[in-house]
């Protein structure tokens, strides 16, 4: 097996966390036994994605405000939350909240962009101001400067009994570092850069130079660092679809093995008016996977991961993939995990 450029530092996965229309409690529980047991395994992190108007986490800030409360060393993140839906200040000040009561442990993943299938949801979202609303980088700017300190109002002190803040309270200290941005191209890594964010790629990027997913990735790494207060230090995430193999029953295996090849196809070329081009699906024993991550150039520029959890599977896969991941997956990687105290 070729020898990695560095040990990985950070183990995290990400969750869709789906839910039956006619029991949600059951999916969302499910989502929060799982962080649970990311933590138990010891993993650093544990990301939640963002659906709207389907059958997966909407709201996954109050979701991570709940795990906060279950768990006590797993950083807590999304991954990501489309800006387009949201009001960067209201935004900034549940994101406060929610590392507040989390002790300092999230980290907020946004994207920016128009909200999906926008002609059919604006009347909605925005009746009054849909073609007015930016959805640009702007829009990312602003929570920045919410969740950083910046004023948001020209007005504070007291007002009858009621004493008022120039900016958003709770103020998190430290949440203003935690930032990430959820990027496939060059502009947005670039742009995350010079913003001192964070920035988390996934298994999606745009062919711009290349029609080669990994050397793809690799020059959004670069791009990002070179344009980072923070240069070779600035922190990146890879977050590819993950599926270990090594205690699987026979069964699970066909159906993980089912899956990555029903998805296969979209991986040959770029995809759409976006030309997006999609990674593979890893499935195989932890020793395999590993390999083909060793010989993947843009995970050999980096050491924290998020490892994406397929879309569909049970609940008992998810407990045999992450189990894997942390046992076996992750010390092949050149991983530990943390000492558990108590």
């Amino acid at each position: 097996m070729p020898l990695p450029s560095q040990p990985l530092r950070m183990l995290g996965f990400l969750t869709i966390g789906l839910f039956d229309e006619a029991d949600p409690r059951k999916g969302h529980e499910s989502t929060l036994e799982i962080i649970q047991l990311g933590e138990r395994l010891g993993f650093d992190s544990a990301w939640l994605r963002h659906r709207h108007l389907q059958y997966g986490i909407s709201s996954p800030v109050a979701v991570l405000a709940a795990a906060s409360q279950r768990t006590t060393r797993i950083e807590l993140g999304t991954a990501v939350i489309p800006l387009g839906w949201e009001n960067p200040l209201r935004l900034a000040e549940d994101l406060a909240t929610v590392d507040i009561l989390s002790g300092g442990r999230l980290n907020p993943g946004i994207s920016v962009g128009p909200p999906m299938h926008y002609d059919q949801v604006k009347q909605a979202l925005y009746p009054d101001t849909a073609d007015a609303e930016d959805f640009g980088y702007d829009r990312v700017a602003r929570l920045l400067d919410f969740v950083r300190g910046k004023p948001a109002t020209d007005f504070s002190g007291v007002e009858g009994f009621e004493v008022f803040s120039d900016r958003v309270q709770p103020h998190a200290p430290g949440l203003g570092r935690r930032l990430w941005y959820g990027g496939g191209s060059l502009r947005s890594a670039q742009w995350a850069g010079e913003h001192a964010m964070n920035f988390l790629t996934s298994s999606v990027v745009k062919a711009e130079e290349s029609e080669d997913f990994a050397e793809v990735q690799l020059s959004h790494v670069r791009a990002f660092r070179a344009h980072h207060p923070d240069g070779d230090r600035a922190r990146v995430s890879q977050g590819l679809v993950v599926i270990p193999t090594d205690s699987a029953s026979p069964e699970q295996r066909a159906r993980y093995e089912a899956y990555a090849e029903k998805r296969l196809p979209r991986t040959a070329t770029p995809q759409g008016p976006a030309r997006l081009m999609f990674a593979p699906d890893l499935v195989g024993t932890s020793a395999e996977i590993a390999e083909r991550l060793y010989a993947h150039a843009a995970f050999r520029e980096i050491d924290e991961v998020a490892f994406a959890l397929p879309f569909t599977f049970e609940h008992d896969d998810y407990v045999q993939i992450l189990t894997d991941i942390a046992t076996r997956l992750g010390p092949a990687l050149g991983w530990q995990a943390p000492v558990q105290h108590g």
